[in-house]
């Protein structure tokens, strides 16, 4: 144990105790990571919150919608002041619903875009 300790120390003594190149390959690896970590997962997620945003900017009266608790319906009516969105969920018995604008997760009625090859 004592000649690994000893060891430590000669290495130590050797180098001059150059902290300085150890700081900034540290600072370089931390700044790779967090590039790393923005593009994998931080980014994308700014993008799917953007899409998010444009898709119930774009809710209209009478698009086909399922909710985020799965309830598929028709909406009726918006209430934009208040961000409520007035779903129709039984088209027989009139059941209408009123849900908060986040809580629409997909508009069932959008056509997906054409993909050309």
């Amino acid at each position: 144990m004592h000649y690994i300790l000893l060891q430590v120390q000669v290495a130590a003594a050797d180098t001059g105790g150059g902290g300085n190149g150890s700081m900034a390959s540290s600072l370089i690896f931390f700044a790779a990571l967090f590039g790393i970590m923005y593009f994998l997962m931080i980014r994308p997620q700014q993008k799917r919150q953007k899409e998010m945003q444009k898709m119930l900017d774009s809710l209209q009266v009478n698009d086909k919608v399922i909710t985020s608790s799965g309830i598929y319906g028709r909406v009726v009516s918006l209430k934009p002041d208040k961000d409520i969105v007035v779903i129709e969920i039984d088209d027989t018995a009139k059941v209408k619903v009123d849900f908060q604008r986040s809580a629409i997760v997909t508009i069932l009625n959008l056509t997906p875009p054409v993909v050309t090859k």
